[in-house]
């Protein structure tokens, strides 16, 4: 093999092939080659991956990621304790009314909202559920009793157990409930707007201590596996 140099120096140079052809590196293409010769352009070689490629596929990497969380302010933080506040006070305030009328109160409330969500709850997961005393529960719990709305049973393989049902009295009193609640939050859902509901339930998972996350995603999973209805009845 024999190389032929172009005038324009090494980068120029022409490599002689048997048969009398000639491959030009660095020729570019109508360039002369030498006399005699016939010159055979190499394959165009894959482009490599230039620096704008890789920005541009950054860019697009980012542009598919949620937004950093900014930091809040110690006045913004201030401000949102007050408003979990008030938006508490308000959002207790109608079914509060409610179980007033009746002699109930907030701790009425949620046996009521979580044993017509859970049919069958054990009082044992019900303590876990409200983290009060088994004294304050007993006194809760033979309120709703005597007065008709929730009735206990023993459980089928463990005859110790107290499973907790609602009558249908306490049903409607729950569902009752509820509504004035859910209606709240919908309609504060969208005067929000965009993906607030999202979003808040987002924030209200995170503001749960992180010891008891994984309790209360079973929980609400359990619901939604096996489809949730808001009396608790699975269909």
């Amino acid at each position: 093999m024999t190389d032929v140099n172009s005038p324009a120096g090494p980068a120029a140079a022409t490599t002689v092939k048997a048969g009398g052809e000639a491959t030009a590196a660095g020729l570019k293409s109508g360039s002369p080659a030498a006399p005699g010769l016939r010159v055979k352009s190499r394959a165009r070689q894959p482009r490599d991956l230039q620096t704008s490629d890789i920005r541009s596929r950054d860019l697009l990497l980012f542009a598919s990621q949620p937004p950093a969380c900014q930091p809040v302010s110690e006045a913004g933080l201030v401000e949102m304790v007050e408003l979990l506040f008030f938006a508490y006070r308000d959002f207790t305030a109608e079914p509060d009314a409610v179980l007033g009328e009746l002699g109930f109160g907030r701790a009425h409330h949620r046996v009521l909202h979580f044993v017509n969500r859970n049919p069958g709850l054990r009082v044992a997961d019900l303590l876990v559920v409200l983290k009060i005393t088994k004294q304050s529960l007993a006194r809760v719990l033979k309120q709703l009793v005597g007065e008709g709305y929730v009735h206990q049973a023993a459980g089928e393989n463990d005859r110790r157990e107290r499973r907790l049902h609602l009558t249908e009295k306490g049903r409607e009193l729950a569902l009752r409930l509820l509504a004035l609640q859910t209606r709240r939050i919908a309609g504060a859902s969208a005067a929000a707007g965009g993906d607030a509901g999202r979003i808040a339930r987002d924030f209200l998972f995170a503001v749960i201590a992180e010891a008891d996350r994984a309790e209360v995603e079973r929980l609400l999973k359990a619901r939604r596996t096996a489809g949730d209805n808001i009396d608790g009845e699975n269909r």
